[in-house]
């Protein structure tokens, strides 16, 4: 697993949450995704917002998920990083994934170059809808995201996919090679793991979702993750990982190797607990 191989490094973030870093560099040779054409805009980050909006994510969730971003790109600290940055403009668009083939572009790409544009993004997404939708894809969710950094109208010094989910990977392609390709492409990947659930017998979450995210989803330079574990959580977690994307700040990181020899969480979990449930998945 390319990560596996490279050092994962544990950082300690801005605030007193707990986040995680990590750089896979990008294989030579391969194709990097993104807008190549002559009149497309500079901006300091391209952002897909990517959301899980499966049934494991309750409506209170969802709805907590959605306002956390609202309010983050309307904060003072968020427009402070953009005004920080080389262009002082980023584009952003928001995305709902649950399996395999199910995705849904809610906004499309926008430009943010300042609070009269941050605000009406937050009022955009306040308007859309609500909905829920079986089994989660992950890969399936980064596949669509990075597609969309062809034709976005905007040419990004850094590409940014930004998942938050709930759950493990159980549905369509595997999610490390998945992961490798769109880090291979020039993508960051980062992560929100959503741990407020306690896993119970017959449940297909898990303990250590923050680990799993960790090691299986995210990936590229400067990747983290920040795990959300209390409601109370959210707003301020997304803001914080919102600033952190545009302003590419990193925590100053502490090395820490991962043996491939012995993965601290397997990255087909999802998919075996789906098999061992519901049979017909071959996640070998």
């Amino acid at each position: 697993m390319m990560g596996r191989r490279s050092l994962l490094w544990i950082a300690g973030c801005v605030t007193t949450l707990a986040c995680a870093s990590v750089a896979v560099p990008a294989a030579p040779g391969l194709p990097r995704l993104a807008d190549t054409r002559p009149n497309a805009i500079p901006v300091d980050v391209e952002l897909v917002l990517a959301v899980d909006v499966s049934y494991s994510m309750d409506p209170d969730e969802q709805a907590l998920q959605r306002e956390g971003y609202r309010l983050a790109l309307t904060s003072k600290e968020f427009l402070n990083a953009l005004r920080e940055g080389r262009y002082g403009k980023i584009a952003v668009t928001y995305i709902e994934w649950a399996s395999e083939n199910d995705q849904k572009i809610v906004m499309p790409w926008r430009l943010i170059d300042g609070p009269e544009a941050a605000d009406a993004v937050s009022a955009e997404l306040g308007r859309a809808p609500y909905r829920r939708a079986s089994r989660t894809s992950i890969a399936g969710g980064l596949r669509f995201a990075r597609s969309l950094f062809d034709t976005s109208g905007f040419h990004g010094l850094r590409r940014v996919i930004d998942v938050s989910g709930d759950g493990t990977n159980n549905s369509g392609p595997l999610i490390v090679p998945t992961r490798d390709e769109t880090v291979a492409a020039g993508i960051t990947i980062n992560g929100l793991p959503i741990l407020l659930k306690r896993p119970f017998a017959g449940s297909m979450d898990i303990e250590n979702l923050d680990v799993y995210y960790e090691d299986c989803v995210i990936g590229g330079p400067g990747a983290f993750m920040i795990p959300i574990r209390e409601r109370g959580q959210f707003i301020e977690a997304t803001r914080d990982k919102l600033v952190q994307e545009v302003a590419a700040r990193e925590p100053a990181p502490r090395p820490q190797t991962i043996s491939a020899a012995a993965p601290r969480i397997s990255c087909t979990i999802g998919e075996k607990m789906w098999h061992d449930r519901w049979g017909g998945y071959d996640f070998r």
